[in-house]
């Protein structure tokens, strides 16, 4: 899988939280408010701190989605959703 553009090892079975980790990738997403990084948290999809955007879908938690070869993966800015600017 890709994640930002860098080809990361995965092995099957792995959740995308575990091959960013393996990577030493810690941080993914930043918060709304004060764009503070984030990762994992809880690790067992409760608290949504790990959310990255995975093949243009916003909003999946990291720790449960399972890597797939061709995946792209891509660090969640703010809600996810393109900001529409008036």
């Amino acid at each position: 899988m890709t994640f930002d553009g860098r080809e990361l090892p995965a092995q099957e079975g792995q959740s995308v939280a575990a091959v960013l980790w393996s990577a030493g990738i810690l941080a993914w997403r930043a918060t709304r408010t004060n764009g503070t990084p984030r990762g994992v948290f809880c690790g067992i999809g409760q608290c949504y701190d790990c959310l990255v955007t995975v093949n243009g879908r916003p909003n999946q938690r990291a720790c449960l989605v399972p890597a797939r070869p061709g995946d792209t993966v891509t660090t969640q800015e703010g809600t996810g959703r393109a900001e529409h600017h008036h």
